[in-house]
């Protein structure tokens, strides 16, 4: 961007606050494109079968649908927040959100896997720079009671997401709209954000940080590099059959890490903005924090397209039935999500992860018998598991920036919400892993199609009911409530 875009010297950082229609219009732009991007996070999953067999794609490709998109959006949400507090809110929101668009045009158009995963990656990124403005313009542009309804206003959007997700994504597969099949779910996306576009451009204030904000550009290439070498070995290596090389890639991730570290240390010495302080691993509020998001995100991530892919394949549901299984999940989250914003106590997050826990090992009995399971049997787990998802979810970052020092929640959240997003595609790689490597081997065995799928699904079914085990642990260091950072 050119200088002309920095904010000047002694210039007006905020705009004067919004009122009436004008702070409708404009809570109602940022809302439907965070909509936009927490339905492309898990629509693809109901959708992957169709996928899959339209362009020949093969399991790593379906991994890589679903854990490029969230590590890219990790990768953004990194420096997109100061991107924005630089150049001006608006007018990177409205950039994210055009770039959106043409991403999911170009997973419309996408002729092949490689070419769906190089837009889906392109729409993660998107992500990453437009969803942090929504946050920055509520806070700048609307007085403290509207900004109050206003993030009210999103956790509603966030349990409409996870409802419409699998649902529109198995009507829209199902429909055929215009003979797109699945691409439907990307077009959908095109004609919302023009609108948005067009009245954003119009109506939204601009805003930024008076002096602006520092870039730590090397040190995000440094983190994103150290989790790219760390999962391209996990999602190929079985495809490439684990050569020694893709063990060594594996292995230096390690150092790749320990130079992020001490990059960031350096960094915060000289007084600069590390994305990372190391200094607030020592806060154990914040490193059990860290290590609780990413064992609960890792184990979340992979659920729902491994779920998707043994109703589909394995039981020969269609995607709209497999939408209709997967929505009792999204119902529980909606019911006990508002509990968990208003209450946000540890108490709470240890019970939703345990809750998450005995879903699973309850399911793991139902699809473990052998048999197709009916509805009701799959529905009853997956409402509990719900339950217990929308008790720790929302209210986990608070609680653990409740135990880190006010001069440093802001960072301290970012970093958070970036590694549940890096949790989210390890949980992909590891436990896609786990599936497709044990369905392989019952498949070479003559097994049928269902207990085929069955098996490879309970298989990661444990790993999940550990990591779930685990963050309940490490969610007893957490404060007892949230509330505001100390001093």
């Amino acid at each position: 961007m050119t200088t002309s875009t920095r904010p000047r010297s002694g210039a007006a950082a905020a705009p004067a606050l919004l009122h009436g229609r004008t702070a409708f219009v404009v809570l109602s732009v940022i809302l439907i494109a965070d909509f936009m991007e927490l339905l492309d996070a898990t629509i693809v999953s109901v959708a992957a079968p169709a996928i899959a067999a339209d362009l020949d794609a093969g399991e790593s490709a379906l991994q890589w649908m679903m854990a490029g998109y969230t590590l890219a959006a990790g990768a953004g949400l990194i420096t997109g927040g100061r991107v924005g507090d630089q150049f001006g809110r608006r007018r990177v929101f409205l950039l994210g959100l055009a770039a959106f668009m043409l991403a999911s045009a170009g997973c419309g158009l996408a002729p092949n896997a490689g070419v769906l995963i190089g837009t889906r990656i392109a729409q993660g990124l998107a992500a990453g720079l437009m969803i942090p403005q929504v946050f920055g313009i509520i806070r700048a542009s609307f007085e403290p009671g509207a900004r109050a309804k206003a993030l009210g206003a999103y956790g509603a959007v966030l349990g409409v997401a996870s409802v419409a997700g699998p649902l529109l994504g198995g009507v829209l597969v199902e429909a055929d709209l215009f003979g797109l099949g699945w691409r439907a779910i990307f077009w959908v996306n095109v004609p919302i954000a023009i609108i948005g576009l067009i009245v954003g451009a119009r109506r939204m204030p601009e805003s930024r940080l008076p002096g602006g904000a520092r870039l730590d550009l090397p040190g995000a290439a440094l983190a994103s590099a150290a989790v790219l070498l760390l999962l391209l070995p996990l999602l190929q290596g079985r495809d490439w059959g684990w050569p020694l090389w893709s063990l060594i890639v594996l292995a230096l991730s390690a150092p790749a890490v320990a130079l992020f570290l001490i990059r960031e240390r350096r960094l915060a010495a000289r007084g600069g903005q590390p994305i990372l302080d190391p200094a607030l691993l020592r806060v154990r509020a914040f490193a059990a924090g860290l290590s609780a998001s990413l064992l609960f995100f890792g184990a979340l991530g992979s659920f729902f397209l491994l779920l998707s892919l043994y109703l589909q394949l394995g039981t020969g549901r269609t995607a709209l039935e497999t939408g209709l299984v997967i929505l009792p999940y999204a119902i529980g989250s909606i019911i006990t999500s508002g509990i968990g914003v208003r209450f946000a106590r540890r108490a709470l997050l240890v019970s939703g992860a345990l809750v998450l826990a005995a879903s699973q090992i309850v399911l793991l009995l139902v699809v473990g018998g052998g048999a197709e399971p009916t509805y009701w049997a799959l529905a009853a787990p997956l409402f509990a598991g719900g339950l217990g998802l929308g008790l720790t979810a929302p209210s986990l970052v608070n609680v653990v920036l409740a135990g880190v020092p006010a001069r440093d929640a802001g960072a301290a959240g970012g970093v958070l919400t970036t590694v549940g997003q890096v949790g989210n595609a390890f949980g992909v790689a590891v436990l896609g892993t786990v599936f497709f490597t044990r369905l392989t081997g019952r498949s070479a065995d003559g097994a049928t199609v269902l207990v085929a799928y069955g098996e490879a699904f309970v298989a990661i079914l444990p790993w999940q009911v550990a990591c779930y085990l685990a963050a309940a642990a490490l969610m007893f260091l957490l404060p007892r409530r949230a509330g505001a950072a100390h001093p």
